[in-house]
């Protein structure tokens, strides 16, 4: 039995993406109208059986134009901004999608009489990082912050589900390949968030449950080194690969030679990104802006991987039960 409509018209940027098609489908179960923001809606069909007949309507909107961006909010009682990029790709910079982005859509928000957006950052956003990736980041939420000060930032660690970029690149990766590199040796910390509980702070902060002008860390119940994330991959996967340490400089350089080719799996950007931890900070949780803080139960990876990476054992789901 579907959700009755609540009457209220949510505009989310970037819904066709990993993160963005969850929020969708959390906001529509809610009895919102959702009308997904994407620069191709062409390809954004696999949106509609996310809610009722009707009730999930794509536009075509580009950050980089913004008379898009203003017709994308139009109407709108809600936005939320779910774009964001791992690497640069002809004309979709870090500065043009991640830094310039937020900022248009929050001035087209106000424009429109909203007061404030939810916009999806990441953990890690620091103007005076090294890596580009994580000042875009915090330009993006500098931008959001300064145009609407009401706004909420959520910062989610590594997210984790079904078409994640992190278990299923290296989960592909044993197939072709008989070790698995361990950047900086693997000792980098991450807190891996599952993808339905970042939409589900994302539905709490467009029902006004949040609090103003308040930036969010979202992470899961345990703390991974990346060694132990790619441990935890090949025991799901029933997989024995070598597991080689790679000094960050040595990374660096293998990185900057492989990002010359088209779907590079490694960036030096990335490279930079992994020489600090990716966790919840203690003031956070100090402070109750968490998963936890926020009443979202974090679900565990143990919970989650199998379901999705037991395509990768040797004889794919028909493995699923099996004895290892």
């Amino acid at each position: 039995m579907s959700t009755p409509l609540n009457g209220k018209l949510v505009t989310v940027f970037g819904a066709s993406g990993f993160i963005g098609r969850h929020i969708v489908q959390a906001l529509s179960q809610r009895g919102y109208r959702v009308r997904a923001a994407v620069r191709r809606p062409d390809l954004a069909t696999h949106l509609q059986p996310l809610g009722a007949p009707g009730q999930i309507m794509p536009v075509q909107a580009n950050l980089r134009y913004r008379w898009s961006v203003d017709r994308a909010v139009q109407g709108a009682d809600a936005v939320v901004n779910a774009v964001g990029i791992l690497a640069p790709s002809g004309k979709q910079s870090f500065d043009a999608v991640q830094a310039f982005g937020p900022r248009a859509i929050a001035e087209a928000a106000r424009a429109a009489g909203i007061s404030y957006i939810t916009h999806i950052s990441a953990i890690g956003a620091n103007a005076e990082s090294a890596s580009a990736y994580a000042r875009s980041k915090a330009a993006g939420e500098a931008g959001v912050l300064e145009t609407l000060p009401d706004s909420v930032i959520l910062r989610p660690s590594i997210v984790f589900g079904p078409e994640d970029n992190f278990f299923n690149q290296f989960a592909g990766m044993v197939r072709v390949s008989p070790a698995l590199p361990l950047i900086g040796g693997g000792a980098t910390k991450f807190q891996p968030v599952y993808v339905c509980d970042v939409a589900e702070a994302v539905a709490k902060a467009v029902h006004g449950d949040l609090s103003a002008g308040a930036i969010y860390e979202l992470g899961g119940p345990e703390q991974k080194s990346f060694k132990e994330c790619l441990e935890l991959m090949l025991e799901i996967t029933r997989h024995s690969r070598a597991l080689l340490p790679i000094p960050f400089r040595i990374a660096s350089l293998m990185a900057k030679v492989m990002q010359i080719l088209p779907g590079a799996p490694l960036t030096a950007d990335q490279v930079e990104l992994l020489k600090s931890d990716n966790v919840v900070s203690d003031a956070a949780v100090k402070e109750g802006r968490t998963l936890q803080g926020i009443g979202i139960s974090q679900t565990t990876l143990a919970t989650i991987l199998p379901t999705y990476l037991d395509r990768f054992r040797e004889h794919g789901q028909y493995d699923a039960h099996r004895p290892a």
